[in-house]
């Protein structure tokens, strides 16, 4: 297979010049010489070979192109008495070259090759061989059988076989070497008979009395009478190549004249048809700015949305951040709290004045609310699923069934206090459900849960409503307010959990000290967690002002109580600190700072003005009545805005969307469409966790 560089692309002298030679062939009359030389080839043309071999081709010309090979067809040409590829790029002759019976003169000077092919020596009448301007350093010891070779042109100081010394002697030393190196005896090519191109003058040379010399002068001067006739007729198809392009460059300005009357009837044709589009644009413009108009009173209102919720999450962010600080103060409280109930011991006497029936029976309202929260859940499920299959079908049945549930609980109620009484394992669980209950860490999560679900469903709600509108601004900042959520509601889960945790080793100790069989201990237990107090309570009890805990309830603030008892803050000092101290204390947001120092001083003001209204240095306060931490934290956004439209299901279309996939965030589908989701079907990533959002019936 001949290996090809990379090909370039002929000039346009140089593929007219190929047009013209080729033509010139196959013109009727044209003599015995195919000349494409000079014609940038880098490969030999289609059609070219086969010109040869039909029209019995005796000189074959290619010097000065850019062959890298030649084929093996060039084995076909038995007629070729001349072949010349000086000046190529050519790695390698053919094998095939051998069967050139009657080729005379072979030149491949000024080529790559670095070897010759051993056919070289089937060559019977090869006279002239230029093998000159190559990297040749070895010649084949086949060519001791070319015994009619008279010139052979190498470069000798290159040479290795035969020895330079013996190159440098001439071609008979050459072709002596060689003889003797084959075994071969070796002859002068004056003493052979010499093929030549006409059978008359074969027959005139076997009668001719003048012998192999004359034979031979005869032959030369026919050679260069002929070599001379192809230099004239090659000056003469110059001249024609010459003429032809005339004409030519002639038809080419006729074709440039036909070209620009074609382009001015064109150009009128345009002219029209741009008057005519510069009537439809008008319209379409009119059209486009209406819709324009439209389209941005549509991405206000996107944007409003978008902007009220990023101010809500980063409320929210702030809020959590600033109940973690409060967390942690807690945390401590309760772990003083435990502390102090490991260290006190239940006494016979507090067991003896034990309210069993009433412990009992809020045990059981405990149990109770835990059950019924179960059975709505429960009946809210099934519910929605009848509301799907049967749309006009009422609810009566599902009513009748809860009327019946609950008056199977209120008759059952009176058997479970006395059973409560005497199991252990009921009490605990009453026990632990309160726990949870009155556990404000764990109701803060919760809240704050709530919350995030909330903003979720919302931001999934706005992005399907922003892809119907086929709108990109602002898909960054809902991405990334997403993303924040989610990762927020994943904190907010571990330390759900977390704190769950805590509970259950608070109980694994409490239930160690109850292995001592000691009566009645959890109903104990769950009578003290009862009474206890909030910590609120407690930190008012300590030494806080009246006057400024009712100012932090007021402004809606009594979350930053055990803060304020923490640091021991009063009217007089809170008089003397900037918005900056209550940031370092906690107090995170900007109005609030601003507003309990105004607040701060104008109580200071009118008791200044009024004294009796200032309380008594030492004087704390005490609640008429206990109360109860809030079952929530307060949101930081209205609660109107809280308030979430029902989303359906992207899958199927019909109910509500339930599931939260995390880490994306998006609320999207229900349960039955969830389960078989590997990927969200609104962002198309990796589902990590699903999360159940339960609504209010």
């Amino acid at each position: 297979m001949p290996l090809f560089f990379r090909k370039r692309k002929p000039s346009e002298e140089a593929r007219k010049r190929l047009e013209y030679q080729m033509c010139l062939a196959k013109e009727a009359g044209a003599d015995d010489i195919l000349d494409i030389s000079k014609c940038e080839l880098s490969e030999i043309p289609f059609g070219a070979f086969a010109t040869c071999k039909v029209l019995q081709k005796k000189v074959l010309d290619l010097h000065d192109n850019q062959l890298t090979a030649l084929p093996d067809d060039l084995g076909q040409l038995t007629a070729l008495q001349v072949l010349n590829v000086e000046r190529n790029q050519l790695m390698q002759l053919p094998r095939s070259i051998g069967n050139l019976t009657q080729l005379q003169t072979l030149n491949v000077k000024d080529n790559k090759l670095k070897e010759l092919p051993d056919t070289l020596g089937e060559l019977r009448s090869l006279r002239t061989l230029n093998i000159s301007g190559n990297e040749i350093q070895r010649l084949p010891q086949m060519l001791a059988h070319v015994r009619t070779l008279e010139m052979l042109s190498l470069d000798a100081s290159a040479m290795v076989y035969p020895p330079r010394e013996v190159c440098g002697a001439g071609t008979a030393a050459i072709l002596q070497f060689l003889c003797k190196e084959s075994g071969l005896e070796y002859y002068p090519p004056s003493q052979y008979l010499l093929p030549v191109l006409e059978q008359d003058g074969t027959e005139n040379s076997r009668d001719s009395p003048d012998g192999p010399t004359d034979r031979f002068s005869r032959e030369e001067l026919e050679w260069q009478n002929r070599f001379s006739d192809y230099e004239k007729r090659k000056e003469q198809k110059m001249l024609e190549k010459l003429e032809f392009e005339r004409r030519l460059e002639l038809g080419q300005r006729e074709h440039a004249q036909l070209l620009q009357q074609s382009s001015s009837q064109k150009d009128e044709i345009l002219q029209t048809v741009k008057e005519e589009q510069s009537r439809l644009e008008q319209g379409l413009s009119e059209h486009q700015r209406h819709l324009d108009a439209e389209r941005q009173r549509l991405q206000e209102q996107l944007k409003q949305t978008e902007q009220n919720i990023s101010s809500r999450i980063q409320k929210l962010l702030q809020e959590n951040q600033r109940q973690k600080k409060s967390s942690e103060i807690l945390k401590s409280l309760e772990n003083e709290r435990i502390r102090m109930e490991q260290l006190m011991s239940i006494t016979q006497e507090e067991t003896e004045n034990l309210r069993r029936r009433e412990v009992a029976s809020a045990m059981q309202q405990m149990l109770t609310e835990s059950c019924k929260n179960r059975l709505i859940q429960m009946a809210y499920e099934s519910q929605r699923q009848n509301l799907v299959q049967q749309a006009c079908s009422s609810m009566a049945e599902m009513d009748e069934r809860f009327q019946q549930i609950l008056s199977w609980q209120q008759m059952d109620q009176n058997k479970a206090i006395s059973q409560i009484l005497q199991e252990s394992a009921m009490q605990k669980a009453a026990f632990e459900a309160l726990q949870v209950k009155k556990d404000l860490m764990h109701r803060q999560i919760r809240s704050q849960i709530k919350l995030i679900e909330t903003e979720l469903l919302q931001l999934t709600q706005l992005e399907l409503k922003r892809k119907s509108l086929d709108t990109e601004t602002l898909q960054e900042m809902i991405s990334e307010q997403r993303w924040a959520l989610s990762s927020l509601l994943q904190q907010l889960l571990k330390e759900k959990q977390q704190r769950e945790e805590e509970l259950r080793e608070i109980l694994t100790e409490l239930e160690a000290k109850s292995e001592t069989r000691q009566e009645n201990y959890w109903l104990i237990q769950y009578q003290r967690l009862l009474n206890q107090k909030p910590s609120s309570l407690k930190l008012q009890e300590e030494g806080m002002e009246r006057q400024l805990v009712a100012l932090l309830e007021e402004l809606s603030a009594e979350h930053y109580l055990p803060i304020f008892a923490h640091h021991r803050l009063s009217l007089d000092l809170l008089s003397q600190m900037s918005p900056g101290d209550l940031a370092k204390v906690g107090v995170s947001e900007a109005g609030l700072q601003h507003e309990i120092l105004r607040r701060v001083q104008e109580l200071l003001d009118a008791a200044r003005i009024q004294p009796e209204l200032k309380p008594p240095t030492g004087e704390v306060l005490t609640p008429t009545a206990p109360q109860e931490p809030p079952e929530s934290v307060r949101p930081s956004a209205p609660p109107a805005e809280l308030e979430v439209q029902a989303s359906e299901c992207v899958v199927c279309l019909e109910r509500e969307a339930q599931m939260i996939f995390l880490n994306c965030g998006h609320v999207c589908c229900c349960q039955q469409c969830c389960q078989p989701l590997r990927t969200c079907p609104l962002c198309r990533q990796d589902i990590v966790q699903r999360l159940r959002i339960y609504h209010s019936s």
